[in-house]
């Protein structure tokens, strides 16, 4: 199985004679549209959200890309998602998109999409968590969790972006009880904006705490804490070391690694309470040696896995 810096330019007849039957690789996967699939994916390619300039719309396509480095086997679990079905739904058209424009029209192509188990968006922006989580219903019964070094609960008064999304759903009815923040970090957020979570009531582990108690059990608290019938998580890359994640504008170090995060999407996308996921916040033009694609495949990739795990129970 050569390596994808060998694939660079080659014919398309060249490439499947290379190809290695029983090395399947992730994006071959991914592009088998099967009907009725237990996995959608869809891009979101959001990016003037972005406090700070992004191409983060450029990531859908980005990460397809990257996937062909993968293959479909768990070695770690034992798991190949070789045989979960899976259909990528394509980018919807909203890169160009205003925030305020963009919010409604995710969440109604959001509604719009057939029924599956679980909903994998490629974003894009912080932005788009708003409007997905608006899609999956009435908020009451809808619980976030965010994987995230930052609170995302700035004041709205500039108009929604990508530092607004929890914010924004506290302000659409969602109970500050149905948010659960894990991965937060020093030096990122306001002592206001954090004085406001305390007084909603959103729950709030930090890399402190899961220093102490591992991701694990960090991650499996924070889903506890949700008593919620479905549940939207958010995986903000940035919550990533900044060695790890160079091309998100966000990260700082002191974050979590890659395999910490790929394990927290793992147990997340195992709970069969949780119905879609995003990944967001990564910008391919800031990327260091693919190093941040790499570690968004990485955790994208582990949550398939966790679906599969759902099956296998």
């Amino acid at each position: 199985w050569p390596s994808s810096e060998l694939l660079v330019g080659c014919d398309p007849g060249t490439l499947a004679a290379m190809e290695d039957t029983n090395w399947p690789r992730a994006s071959a996967w991914l592009a088998r549209a099967d009907d009725s699939a237990r996995i959608q994916v869809v891009g979101v390619p959001s990016a003037l959200a972005s406090i700070s300039a992004s191409r983060a719309d450029l990531t859908p396509g980005a990460l397809r890309s990257q996937l062909g480095r993968y293959s479909t086997f768990d070695s770690e679990r034992a798991i190949d998602f070789g045989s979960v079905t899976v259909a990528d739904l394509g980018d919807w058209p909203v890169s160009e998109l205003a925030p305020a424009e963009m919010i409604p029209v995710v969440e109604g192509l959001a509604k719009s999409l057939p029924p599956s188990s679980l909903r994998l968006f490629i974003g894009g922006d912080n932005a788009i968590t708003r409007p997905l989580v608006r899609a999956l219903g009435e908020l009451t019964g809808t619980g976030v969790i965010t994987f995230d070094a930052h609170h995302d609960v700035r004041n709205l008064m500039n108009g929604p972006s990508n530092g607004t999304p929890i914010r924004g759903l506290i302000e659409d009815g969602l109970p500050g009880a149905n948010v659960a923040q894990v991965g937060i970090h020093s030096f990122s957020n306001s002592a206001e904006y954090r004085a406001y979570c305390d007084r909603l009531g959103i729950s709030i582990t930090t890399m402190a705490d899961i220093d102490v108690v591992g991701i694990s059990d960090a991650t499996i608290n924070a889903l506890q804490a949700l008593q919620v019938d479905r549940i939207h998580a958010d995986f903000d890359i940035d919550v990533l070391d900044r060695s790890a994640a160079p091309g998100c504008p966000g990260s700082r170090p002191g974050g979590m690694t890659v395999r910490q995060l790929a394990t927290a999407a793992r147990i997340v996308a195992a709970d069969p309470r949780v119905c879609s996921i995003d990944f967001v916040e990564v910008d391919p033009e800031r990327d260091v040696a693919g190093l941040t694609m790499d570690a968004l495949a990485t955790v994208f990739l582990a949550a398939v896995t966790g679906m599969a795990e759902r099956g296998s129970r």
